[in-house]
């Protein structure tokens, strides 16, 4: 008999498929413009130095965060809320420095609303999929706790 971690939903096998390649893409682009540099830094024109190393580095934490998802694990769910709030905060900085006068890149303002989008919707896929279950399964048993003690 399967267990219930290996009846992946079609849901999962997405939402765990386009945090991979959104990793692996993040890693690739912020990789390229921070080491190699050269062509990869001017096709890049104005980025924003705190920006791009958040994201090169976040890139790490998609991929982890996606290996979770896929065995849906709970410290997942909460790794993809984490990866929301962390990137509304930087997407906040972004908007501080922009008003601040500094240089950008549109595309950089447009990367942030997608990231910050795509994961939003991952963190409420993890949540009501995975956190919900669990946490109603805590309400669950505290209610037969409840109802026991009353019975004594």
């Amino acid at each position: 008999m399967a267990s219930a971690q290996s009846k992946r939903s079609m849901g999962t096998w997405i939402v765990s498929a386009v945090a991979v390649v959104f990793g692996l893409l993040t890693i690739k682009s912020g990789g390229s413009v921070l080491f190699i540099g050269g062509e990869y830094r001017q096709q890049a024109g104005n980025y924003v130095p705190f920006v791009l190393w958040f994201n090169f580095l976040a890139g790490f934490v998609y991929l982890v965060a996606s290996f979770g998802l896929w065995k849906r694990q709970r410290w997942a769910a909460w790794l993809a809320i984490m990866i929301v709030a962390a990137s509304v905060t930087v997407f906040v900085l972004l908007g501080i420095h922009i008003y601040s006068g500094g240089s950008y890149e549109m595309r950089t303002v447009i990367a942030m609303v997608a990231r910050c989008s795509i994961w939003a919707v991952i963190a409420l896929f993890s949540y009501w999929t995975i956190l919900r279950k669990h946490m109603g399964d805590g309400v669950h048993r505290r209610q037969q706790i409840i109802t026991a003690e009353r019975g004594r």
